[in-house]
């Protein structure tokens, strides 16, 4: 497995498995499969309702607890500092652990970015208290990270993101790395469930990528995580097979050519397919994260 390093020296698993809309009845099941077959790098959030599931896991895994890196995230409607810290004891309560490796904002919240930035002090005080290795965030644009980096006296470590092939954010993924901010790809393959313009089922079946990955007999799903790794990114498929999970690891023993690359990023629609980030409000996506 690749490392990428983060800007205060903690390393992550190129690849990692994501738990996000996966039931907390399979979680624990995708996520023992997952670490028998490799990852290191388990990516859940408060707001998935899996942190448990994700917990037992690893602690009945044979996996040395110190080789596994944990990531979760704080939802909005636990934003402000002292809520933040909450946070914290309720996810780390729940994943049955006093320290998470990689704590971050799962959003910005446009309407109240003063309770973003007092949630970001709060991941500081995680930081130098030592129960999180690292802090960063999660769907901010570029104008949400200038005025973080205005305020914050830690640069975020990663920024998650969704990108593919088909919707790429160079901007924000530009303005990261001049400053030092891994980039994590959620929705790396695109989604079965990403519907293009041009009127093809998903993104797996684009000719483009088909082309790509039967030239190295490989899966348009494993083309599309390299395309990312290639880039330098760290990716988070997300699956509840255990022969995709493992599908999604077998993508360190190929290359794709800088012609292959290209085309790839020639594949841009310019559509998201998560929620606009300035549509998030507490009123639209507030929940209530329950206690441990």
């Amino acid at each position: 497995m690749d490392t990428i390093t983060v800007n205060n020296g903690v390393q992550l698993p190129a690849l990692g498995l994501g738990v996000f809309q996966t039931p907390p009845d399979e979680t624990r099941a995708a996520v023992t499969s997952a670490l028998d077959q490799g990852y290191r790098h388990i990516d859940t959030a408060a707001a998935y309702g899996n942190e448990r599931e994700v917990g037992e896991a690893i602690a009945a895994s044979d996996v040395d607890r110190a080789d596994i890196v944990i990531e979760s995230k704080v939802w909005i409607s636990d934003y402000g500092h002292d809520e933040t810290l909450h946070a914290f004891e309720k996810s780390a309560g729940k994943l049955g652990v006093d320290q998470i490796d990689l704590f971050i904002l799962h959003q910005a919240l446009p309407s109240d970015f003063e309770r973003t930035l007092e949630a970001y002090r709060a991941l500081e005080t995680l930081l130098e208290q030592g129960k999180v290795r690292a802090i960063g965030v999660s769907n901010f644009m570029v104008d949400h990270l200038t005025t973080l980096l205005d305020r914050a006296n830690v640069v975020p470590a990663v920024n998650q993101l969704e990108i593919h092939p088909f919707f790429q954010q160079a901007e924000v993924l530009a303005f990261g790395e001049e400053r030092g901010i891994v980039s994590q790809a959620w929705s790396p393959i695109g989604g079965i469930t990403f519907y293009r313009d041009s009127g093809h089922a998903s993104a797996l079946e684009d000719p483009t990528i088909v082309g790509v990955a039967e030239e190295h007999g490989k899966s348009p799903a494993q083309v599309m995580l390299r395309w990312g790794l290639q880039h330098g990114r760290q990716v988070i498929p997300k699956s509840t097979k255990p022969h995709r999970i493992g599908e999604n690891l077998d993508v360190f023993d190929f290359e794709l050519t800088a012609d292959e690359v290209a085309a790839l990023d020639g594949l841009e629609t310019g559509r998201r397919g998560g929620p606009e980030p300035e549509q998030v409000t507490l009123e639209a996506f507030g929940k209530e994260i329950p206690e441990a």
